[in-house]
């Protein structure tokens, strides 16, 4: 039987007969969990669970001193992030709802089925590490303190969301599991990754390899390396990037643009952890952390067949999703003024004066290239400066080209996507001003603009409504 399954946390089973504790041991061994804790005594669970944080718990309904239900509702109250799978011999409909509205994840039928405990096992995990995930990303600023700030000194910013982040890769630092890191194109994945690999305490190399375009060979060849003679040219033996990356992290970029027989070989390393060279049977195993990175929508990729739904699965144990420029606009002067000084610095120009209207010119601008687009545009800018304050005749053609190319993109495209609930027109309003001002640094007159209005009717409109923090 392959193995499929991965777990970082300890697992827990639940069983007053022995010979069922065994056989469940035995098939989860064989499916990569070795950490498996075994209890045959109800009674020691809560105990037990209070000492060793697990990844989900197994757990019989009918035992003797405490039942199964009993425990389950014990767990949910003390341990409502843990999920509980039910193993049941009653094939009852009543039993198992109950079970369910108590708070079981899921349930199993006896004598258990090895597909089906599988199933229910890998939804449980990625439960738990989704469960962990929100957890993280939920606590308010003043909770949050990072152990290794170093780590993250290359990344400029101030907002909430990258702190949680921050902390976020500081809690799986340990974890040998595959993480997946989810953005668009500039935010700044790969300074991400490094600071994934930072924190993780790896003593091997950071190997980064950008994937989009490689064929099957080339893939397999870049990665794993060649014997001698494994194809023509191949007149000495060579080691992949994966030998490179040693007890380190390989860092594969633009994942989304594998090809489907690239996928097999990319499942394998991170199934197996073992490799194969072009030209050799003997498998290499390695102990190297796998990091991805995409801006596609892998989601939609594995629903039309594009991208393999095991692949992306096996992806999902730690997922890193970072939020485009837009979202974070009060990151925009500091990054702006990091930009400025680096390359004024690297042109070997004195840092100029900057107008005070920068930031809402920037501000109303939604950078479809993120923070790679805002360096960019300062570099041209700042090659072009003469002395004095600098021009802002370079940002706004370049923001007026780009908005012209992505109303074009709108015309194919609906400006508004509606949920189940259409909003009132009241609430449209208020969402639409609310956007404009978001985009717009609270600027009234900025906001105006972009909503095609004057800043009197908006001031008048937002005088009538209840929205708050606005500035003029």
């Amino acid at each position: 039987m392959s193995r499929t399954l991965a777990s970082d946390l300890p697992v827990m089973l639940v069983d007053d007969e022995e010979a069922i504790l065994k056989v469940l041991s035995r098939t989860l061994r064989s499916n990569n969990i070795e950490d498996i804790i075994c209890i045959s005594d109800s009674t020691k669970v809560m105990d037990a669970l209070r000492k060793q944080e697990v990844s989900f718990v197994l757990l019989d309904l009918t035992m003797p001193n405490l039942t199964g239900r009993e425990v389950l509702g014990l767990i949910n109250r003390e341990f409502p992030q843990i999920p509980v799978i039910i193993a049941t011999a009653d094939d009852d409909v009543n039993s198992i709802v109950d079970c369910i509205k108590k708070g079981a994840f899921d349930y199993i039928v006896k004598p258990i089925d090895t597909g089906r405990l599988l199933s229910a096992i890998n939804g449980a995990i990625q439960v738990r590490n989704l469960r962990f995930e929100t957890e993280i990303l939920r606590q308010t600023p003043d909770k949050i303190s990072l152990k290794q700030p170093e780590a993250f000194r290359e990344i400029i910013t101030v907002n909430q969301k990258m702190s949680s982040i921050f902390q976020y890769i500081e809690a799986i630092s340990g974890s040998s599991q595959p993480v997946m890191i989810l953005g668009e194109t500039g935010v700044g994945k790969d300074l991400i990754a490094k600071a994934v690999h930072k924190t993780s305490g790896r003593k091997g190399n950071f190997v980064t390899v950008n994937v989009a375009g490689l064929d099957d060979q080339v893939f397999a060849d870049t990665l794993f390396g060649h014997t001698k003679g494994a194809y023509t040219g191949a007149i000495s033996s060579r080691a992949g990037l994966i030998k490179k990356a040693e007890k380190g992290t390989l860092f594969l970029d633009e994942i989304g643009d594998l090809s489907l027989t690239s996928q097999v070989k990319l499942l394998r390393l991170i199934q197996e952890r073992e490799y194969l060279p072009l030209g050799s049977d003997e498998p290499v195993f390695t102990d190297t952390r796998i990091i991805v990175a995409t801006h596609r929508n892998l989601e939609k990729l594995k629903d039309t067949g594009e991208f393999r739904k095991d692949l992306f699965f096996r992806l999902l144990s730690h997922q890193i999703k970072i939020p485009p420029l837009r979202e974070r606009l009060n990151d925009l002067q500091i990054l702006f003024d990091h930009f400025i000084e680096q390359v004024a610095k690297e042109l070997k120009k004195k840092k100029p004066n900057v107008p005070k209207e920068i930031r809402q010119v920037l501000g109303a601008y939604h950078f479809p290239g993120n923070i790679r687009e805002l360096q960019a545009m300062i570099f041209d800018a700042l090659s072009k400066h003469k002395s004095g304050v600098l021009s802002l005749k370079t940002f706004r053609e370049i923001i007026g080209n780009n908005q012209h190319q992505d109303e074009n993109k709108d015309a194919e495209e609906p400006l508004l996507r509606f949920g189940s609930r259409l909003p009132t027109f009241k609430e449209g309003r208020v969402l639409l001003a609310k956007e404009a001002l978001f985009r717009s640094n609270n600027n009234q007159t900025v906001a105006a603009k972009l909503l095609g209005i004057s800043r009197q009717s908006l001031n008048q409109y937002l005088q009538s409504s209840d929205i708050s923090n606005i500035s003029d």
